[in-house]
């Protein structure tokens, strides 16, 4: 019954405004420093409350109306980061995620040079995720659409790494930039053994090796974020350092610059983890 309302309310949800946008901030590891934040999905029912995007982007993908939806979801990610940059005075990164759906709508590629173009961000601003399990669906096809991507001068990562079909020939036949390490491994960090540490150094070697950056998901405790610095990851993201945020939220954030008591004071006080933190 939900599955027919959802699909039902596809139609006009946009032009209503239903949708919106929170944002995860995504830290250096070295120094702490906000580096840019994902964009995430939420959509405000009239009828249902607020719907995780677990609940209706399969749907989205399944009656095409994901290709709006993720239109929609660039164009405003990039105004929201040209705005951040702005009060910044430097360049802050946004992620965005591209399902397998996206990847093969023939317009992808210049619906993301119109977003850039017109919000004014740089276009190495804008990182689009995609799964490893995106990745193997239409390898030829999904290659073409990354090159088209990373001529503009996109970046380009792969989400949740480890969990799908990853390879090291992946790694070197797609333009990628940025690994994303999966919540799985990085929560046996925080067990002070040391005994999850082995799969997460073998990521960041093979990342570095290939001369990528290495970005941590899912950080809880501090143990997992003093670990993953140690042993060399580059940026994280989690509930540790910030929950899924506002715009007014996130913009004091960057007026902030850092993951600092006050601000991590203030996100506790935000809704518990109904949404899952990658989404």
């Amino acid at each position: 019954r939900e599955r027919l309302e959802i699909t039902s309310s596809f139609a006009g949800a946009l032009e209503r405004g239903e949708f919106l946008l929170e944002y995860q901030p995504q830290f250096s590891l070295r120094d702490d420093r906000l580096e840019g934040f994902e964009a995430l999905i939420r959509w405000q029912h009239p009828r249902l409350g607020l719907i995780a995007p677990q609940r209706f982007v399969g749907l989205a993908e399944e009656t095409g109306y994901i290709v709006p939806i993720g239109r929609w979801v660039i164009e405003h990610a990039c105004e929201q980061a040209a705005l951040w940059s702005t009060q910044r005075g430097a360049p802050l990164a946004i992620l965005v995620n591209l399902s397998a759906r996206q990847l093969e709508d023939p317009l992808l590629v210049d619906d993301v040079r119109t977003a850039i173009a017109v919000s004014g961000i740089l276009a190495d601003q804008l990182v689009i995720e995609v799964t490893e399990s995106t990745l193997v669906l239409d390898t030829p096809r999904v290659l073409d659409v990354l090159a088209e991507l990373k001529a503009i001068g996109v970046r380009l990562a792969i989400d949740d790494f480890g969990t799908g079909y990853s390879s090291l020939s992946y790694l070197r036949q797609f333009p990628i930039d940025l690994l994303k390490i999966d919540k799985s491994f990085v929560d046996p960090l925080a067990d002070p053994s040391g005994e999850g540490d082995a799969l997460v150094v073998t990521i960041i070697g093979l990342a570095h090796s290939l001369g990528l950056r290495t970005v941590a998901e899912g950080i809880e405790h501090s143990s997992q974020h003093a670990q993953l610095a140690r042993l060399g990851c580059d940026s994280a993201q989690g509930f540790l350092l910030g929950r899924p945020l506002g715009i007014d939220a996130a913009s004091d954030l960057v007026a902030a610059g850092s993951p600092d008591d006050k601000h991590r004071a203030a996100r506790s006080h935000l809704a518990p983890g109904h949404l899952a933190p990658g989404y």
